[in-house]
């Protein structure tokens, strides 16, 4: 775990706070290097599934050629919905380290952990990391939109 991955996160975070989207940011890192960066971006491309997570695997896994991800981390601003959580599962990625827990939505601990269920493969995950900052990007962006 290394929180210099978590502060690139949290610029990806900024970057989707400046475009109007929900300012969440993921990092893809294999091997100490990071292989994708992304931010949510569900109101520019009016699509449901491009979440910060979603949009990072896609990035790995054209890098890498493969939907297997086994050997990489995801730092991710926000813990997973269920839609990211299933898509980490099935992508096979090691470890998942998230910032801010997410109590409506969040399905790596907060509402149910789908990490605990008997699937496949099994996630590493560790949460609150750099929460504090993490949470500063959330709500200075909901706080701007009132």
């Amino acid at each position: 775990m290394n929180k210099e991955f978590m502060k690139l996160a949290i610029l990806e975070a900024q970057k989707a706070a400046e475009e109007g989207e929900v300012p969440v940011g993921a990092v893809i890192v294999k091997n100490g290097e990071v292989i994708a960066a992304a931010h949510n971006r569900r109101e520019q491309l009016k699509n449901a599934l491009s979440h910060a997570e979603i949009e990072a695997i896609n990035i790995a896994c054209q890098k890498l050629n493969s939907w297997r991800l086994d050997d990489c981390e995801l730092y991710v601003t926000l813990e997973p919905c269920p839609m990211c959580t299933g898509a980490i599962i099935n992508a096979r990625i090691k470890t998942v380290v998230f910032g801010a827990y997410d109590s409506k939505m969040g399905c790596m601990d907060s509402v149910i952990n789908l990490c605990d269920y008997p699937f496949n493969h099994k996630v590493e995950i560790y949460g609150g990391i750099m929460e504090d900052d993490c949470l500063k990007v959330l709500q200075g962006f909901f706080k701007k939109l009132r």
